[in-house]
């Protein structure tokens, strides 16, 4: 009895402990909480400093373009760098599109990459990647600025700033080792500064025939993957692995200068290409009318075939001759002989101010017998007009010779591609080993006179003078004029001198002519080459350029 009053004893004094010592401990925990609470308060009001200072301002012109741009990313192109235009309007046509665009894109999407996985997933031991959804979504891309070339080609070349945060539903199956895993990408943001070519263009809707797209620099690529619902990409490391792996392929793959090509139009079918060969010999003119008052006149004549933007061929001069014979041959790359024709035109040459018009007429190309020579004596008009009473006048003959021949499929010359580069042969009775020069003066760009700009061309050429007629108010002129020397030897160790000059429109003594710039033309490439066809920078001007054309003719 007294051991089992002794262990009760013992237990309630073991509770009555553990009641203490617990309401010690919460009271202990309480008071060290409240007393560093207070202690931690005063010790960080006590040591704060006393004087506080200004923050340092710096204007934003001591900051470089880089630290701006960081301090700013989310300026558009167009206000960082001058040369990019605002492109607003785009990006409001793109937004009204982009229901219609999302669908033509994926379907190019799927046209374009389907051989390329194809070729690739050999490498990977893949059995087939499929697209069991692709839309990219409602929300299109931004252009933050666009800069545009102009080039000498036959070509639109466009550098865009695009910026895309989208939200596409792309599910992509991957076929492997039996199983079917789909594949989502969620979260699209693509980053890129690419170089969109729009090339050869053509006459015909819409007006190019192949895209060309380059990127400039590697891309910005941030997007999820979904497998079984669940983002792959918050797996450490992995993010940044498969975002440096899409830059690097996609910059290997489509880095400047290597393209992605995406065609449009079929260059033979969207441009004429040359069918046959028009040879047009000129023989002689009979009976001219004289246009002078005194003397008689100087007649040439023009060649030029319909539907066709070349030069118009140009026969000699011949002074003073109102039954000239010029015997001289051309050749005429004829692209639509059921609609094109030919244009014969006499003009009497003078030596200032506008030629006259002698007379011409026109022959249909579907009246010439291919293969046939035809010799045709035509009587000189006035004009086309079959109702114009002046047409009755007589104006003289003109006797040519034509031969039409068309091209073989394949025996289509290389160079007829509507650039004609044949060179001609001289006209009879040039001296031998002698030939004639002949100069065209095509164009000039970017021409500024201090007082007027109204450009003309003055030629140059071993103490000769020849100059083409004045332009007014012209910064980029064209004239297409010809000018042809008749010479004993080739002219290998002269130079040519072209000036242009502007001339003043006005009467009076204040800056009545101004000089634009010049330039000087060694003749023995022209010689060697046979034809030279050049853009030459002006002397004495800013920009000025000068576009000459010189062709070297002999009788062999």
């Amino acid at each position: 009895m007294r051991i089992g009053l002794g262990r009760i004893a013992r237990r309630t004094r073991g509770v009555r402990m553990g009641i203490v010592s617990a309401i010690a401990g919460t009271f202990g925990f309480g008071v060290g909480v409240s007393i560093g609470l207070v202690m931690g308060y005063y010790f960080f009001i006590y040591f704060q400093p006393s004087t506080v200072e200004d923050p340092k301002v710096r204007p934003l012109i001591e900051r470089d373009s880089k630290s701006l741009q960081e301090m700013l990313p989310e300026i558009p192109m167009w206000v960082k760098n001058p040369d990019h235009d605002r492109v607003d309007w785009l990006n409001k046509f793109i937004e009204l599109m982009w229901p219609y665009l999302d669908k033509a894109i994926c379907k190019t999407v799927k046209t374009i990459a389907e051989p390329i996985i194809k070729e690739q997933i050999p490498k990977y031991k893949i059995d087939a990647v499929e697209f069991d959804a692709l839309s990219l979504g409602s929300l299109p891309p931004t252009f933050q600025g666009m800069k545009v070339y102009a080039t000498d080609d036959k070509e639109l070349i466009m550098e865009p700033s695009l910026k895309w945060a989208g939200n596409p539903n792309i599910h992509v199956a991957v076929k492997a080792f039996g199983m079917r895993p789909t594949v989502q990408v969620i979260d699209l943001q693509v980053f890129a500064s690419p170089r969109i070519t729009l090339k050869p263009l053509v006459p015909s809707f819409p007006c190019f025939c192949q895209i060309l797209v380059s990127l400039m620099e590697k891309p910005h690529v941030d997007f999820g993957l979904k497998v079984l619902g669940a983002d792959l990409m918050s797996i450490p490391g992995l993010y940044r692995f498969v975002q440096e792996t899409i830059k690097d392929q996609v910059a290997n793959m489509y880095l400047w200068p290597k393209t992605l090509v995406v065609p449009v139009l079929d260059p033979s079918k969207a441009m004429k290409r040359p069918v046959g060969m028009l040879n047009v010999k000129v023989i002689r003119a009979m009976k001219l009318k004289k246009k002078d008052l005194l003397g008689a006149s100087d007649p040439y004549v023009k060649l030029k075939l319909t539907e066709d933007k070349l030069p118009s061929k140009k026969t000699a001069i011949k002074y003073k001759n109102l039954n000239p014979e010029w015997n001289q041959e051309f050749h005429m790359v004829v692209k639509d002989p059921e609609s094109q024709a030919l244009e014969v035109i006499v003009y009497d040459w003078e030596q200032v101010g506008k030629h006259d018009k002698m007379g011409m007429n026109v022959v249909p190309l579907k009246e010439i017998t291919p293969e046939e020579p035809r010799v045709m004596t035509l009587e000189l008009l006035k004009n086309m007009d079959p109702n114009d009473p002046q047409n009755e006048k007589s104006r003289g003959q003109i006797m040519i010779e034509l031969e039409y021949k068309p091209f073989k499929d394949d025996h289509v010359p290389a160079d007829a591609d509507g650039d004609e580069k044949m060179i001609e042969k001289a006209p009879e009775g040039t001296p031998e080993g002698g030939g004639l020069l002949v100069v065209i003066i095509h164009q000039a760009e970017d021409l500024e006179g201090k007082h007027h700009t109204n450009p003309s061309v003055r030629v140059l050429f071993r103490g000769e003078e020849k100059k083409t007629k004045s332009l007014k108010k012209n910064r980029d002129p064209r004239w297409d004029e010809e000018f042809s020397y008749t010479l004993e030897d080739p002219p290998t160790n002269d130079r040519m001198h072209f000036e242009v000059v502007s001339t003043s429109s006005r009467l009076g003594l204040l800056h009545p002519k101004e000089t634009l710039g010049y330039v000087d033309i060694q003749l023995a490439d022209v010689v060697s080459n046979k034809r030279i066809n050049e853009k030459y920078n002006l002397i004495d001007s800013r920009n000025g350029k000068l576009q000459v054309e010189m062709q070297w003719r002999t009788s062999s």
